[in-house]
């Protein structure tokens, strides 16, 4: 006999949030895609041809993760995580080299980037949904815990 352990509704919103938040960058991203490569050229980081064949690629992968982490499949929490943690890099390194650019995170353009200064404004939003992947990774991992902790007392409830 195994006891469940159902997901808290803080579990659920930070799930659910993030997720959305991918869906909808993603989306945003391929309404324009030549935009989100001169986006993704702005940053130096990538040739003109690989830069075109990421802004679709990218926004695809945010809402097929995205898609996967309201549906709760641990692979897209461990892709979410990747991608976000790549996107943290690449802010980090564009603050380092001063550029004045639109971070292209909810598409070319975005509205936030003009109003409150791009990069800076963008780390500090991945900062966030980065301790929100933190939550559920630990809630994950004391689940797990839980779990095994019953598992065994009822092992040694059987001998």
């Amino acid at each position: 006999m195994k006891p469940e352990f159902k997901i808290t509704w803080l579990d659920r919103t930070v799930r659910l949030t993030l997720g959305f938040l991918f869906i909808l960058a993603g989306i945003m991203k391929l309404r324009d895609p030549e935009a989100f490569s001169a986006v993704i050229d702005a940053f130096g980081l990538v040739p003109g041809p690989v830069s075109g064949a990421l802004s679709i690629v990218l926004p695809l992968l945010e809402i097929i993760a995205g898609a996967g982490l309201v549906l709760d499949h641990t692979l897209s929490l461990h892709t979410v995580t990747a991608l976000l943690a790549i996107f943290m890099v690449i802010l980090l390194y564009g603050m380092h080299m001063g550029l004045d650019i639109d971070c292209g995170c909810y598409g070319p353009e975005d509205v936030e980037s003009r109003a409150f200064g791009g990069l800076r404004t963008a780390f500090h939003r991945d900062l966030a949904m980065a301790a929100g992947l933190i939550y559920l990774y630990a809630r994950r991992a004391y689940n797990a815990f839980c779990q095994n902790k019953i598992t065994d007392h009822f092992k040694t409830q059987e001998v």
